[in-house]
């Protein structure tokens, strides 16, 4: 490890890029994170903050290149604009990790505590990054242990930042070990470090076996129809067939509820009374209620048409409701500041400049309560968590993952479900449009799914439990307290500086 130490730091910048962008999935190398940060931690011991941030923001940019590579293969929009799209969105990224890097390097050269100060460091960095239009926490550091079920229990406390901040953790007392050569710092440190979430999660998940609750089933619809052919008005009847098809399918399963995905079908199904119609009859039929990702529009105050993605929930009784999505990708669905500045409209490179939703709508069925993300809505933690905060006993996902083909993106879309389960202790059942429907247990273990590029419909069978988890309750809690002290370890440097 020393040999590889001596490297100069423009290489270490890389290996450690290399390192953490294959950690995330669908590459089941997650393990990688937590010697991945080693090389960066050395750069920011022996180098100045500037040079530190210079190479902090180099790893960070191949690190999302590898892991982001995806929002550059989008099929709905132009090559050129999709891979601009990228490059901007990994070049922003870097910011974080220039800054990160920058502020380790400074705190150890002023004060000697860089070391301890960069897993608080990480999750004040990763919590700020989620916050205004460009919020991003898709690529937050947890991700990439998902498949590590012991490890992410701690979700249920922490949220993400907890695994994220484990990972810098074991990053820093494995660093400490080798460069003391072994003997300022003990080896039974790092390795206590890496044990204690696995014994916490293997103790959880004893306990929640133990759970029992209401049982109900979901079938998940996935028609496996091209994104763009969706649109294409010659295909719209062969669409419409095909649905139609999939639903009498579910049907037959006998499930409590149907669950279509994002944008279903090519129409308004909540003022299109004609095509709602035919639906309405097959609900009625069944006794079975549907739930369908469906576009949506309305006129403001102000007499303009806005148009929105959104969900409509039918019933037997022919009542509707509805939710409309929270988090609308950048550039993809909005354009940031439109709404004030109307020059920018002509920026976007997606599907149009919808509408954000405002309302944390709970869906109602029977004793039931549930409520639903529309894809993008599932990277954001404060979405779920409000959700289930104001009753949900279950959350949906609907989400048209076809976008970017056969990808890393679709893979880790699902997995994220995955740890939104697990936070709020929740059944997630996610229908996609093509890859990945599926459902996962509160304790986020998977239970079965439909692959990418399947068409058919798939059975979800999820019991309902009335446990209220630490993050439900207190949310982002952890990682408050980690910004605040990061503050402190931050003014502790500069007042040394100043002294």
């Amino acid at each position: 490890m020393l040999k590889l130490l001596s490297k100069p730091s423009y290489q270490l910048a890389i290996i450690s890029g290399c390192f953490l962008g294959m950690s995330y999935p669908p590459l089941p190398l997650g393990f990688f994170a937590l010697f991945g940060f080693i090389p960066l931690i050395h750069i920011c011991v022996k180098e100045s903050p500037k040079i530190a941030a210079k190479w902090g923001y180099v790893a960070s940019v191949i690190a999302n290149v590898i892991s982001l590579y995806w929002i550059g293969l989008n099929t709905g929009a132009p090559f050129w604009v999709s891979m601009l799209s990228m490059i901007g969105a990994v070049f922003y990224l870097g910011i974080f990790w220039a800054a990160f890097a920058a502020l380790v390097s400074m705190i150890h050269h002023r004060t000697g505590k860089g070391l301890m100060a960069a897993p608080f460091l990480w999750v004040a960095m990763e919590f700020l990054r989620t916050f205004g239009p460009l919020g991003y926490p898709w690529i937050n550091l947890a991700i990439t242990q998902s498949r590590y079920l012991p490890v992410i229990q701690i979700l249920e406390i922490t949220g993400t930042y907890g695994v994220a901040f484990w990972i810098v953790l074991v990053n820093a007392a494995l660093y400490g070990y080798v460069v003391s050569n072994h003997k300022k710092v003990s080896p039974f440190l790092p390795i206590i470090i890496f044990i204690l979430p696995w014994l916490f999660g293997g103790m959880r998940l004893l306990l929640w076996e133990q759970y029992e609750g209401k049982n109900i089933s979901i079938a998940m619809v996935q028609p496996n129809v091209n994104p763009v052919d969706k649109w294409d008005h010659s295909k719209r009847s062969g669409l419409f067939a095909l649905m139609d098809s999939l639903h009498v399918e579910a049907m037959e399963l006998k499930p409590d509820l149907i669950l279509w995905p994002e944008s279903a079908l090519p129409t308004y199904l909540r003022t299109n009374s004609v095509t709602r119609k035919p639906i309405m009859n097959r609900i009625k039929i069944s006794g079975i209620p549907l739930l369908a990702g469906t576009p949506d529009k309305q006129t403001n105050e102000l007499g303009v048409t806005q148009y929105l993605n959104s969900t409509i929930f039918l019933k037997p009784n022919g009542s509707q409701s509805m939710y409309t999505k929270m988090k609308l990708v950048p550039f993809g669905e909005y354009v940031p500041l439109s709404s004030l500045f109307s020059f920018l409209d002509n920026l976007n490179i997606g599907v149009g400049n919808f509408e954000h939703g405002g309302t944390y709508t709970v869906f109602e069925m029977d004793s039931i309560k549930f409520s639903n993300m529309i894809c993008y809505d599932s990277s954001f933690p404060s979405v779920a968590r409000e959700f289930v905060s104001r009753g949900a006993q279950m959350l949906t996902i609907q989400t048209n993952d076809g976008w970017w083909r056969h990808t890393s993106g679709a893979y880790q879309h699902f997995e994220l479900a995955r740890l939104r389960a697990v936070e709020n202790r929740v059944p997630v059942v996610r229908c996609a449009n093509t890859g990945i429907s599926g459902h996962f247990l509160p304790t986020g273990k998977h239970a079965g799914k439909i692959g990418f590029n399947q068409k058919g419909v798939g059975l979800a069978n999820v019991t309902l439990q009335n446990h209220s988890s630490f993050y439900t309750k207190f949310g982002d809690a952890f990682a408050w307290l980690m910004t605040l002290i990061s503050i402190g370890f931050i003014g502790m440097g500069w007042t040394r500086k100043s002294s």
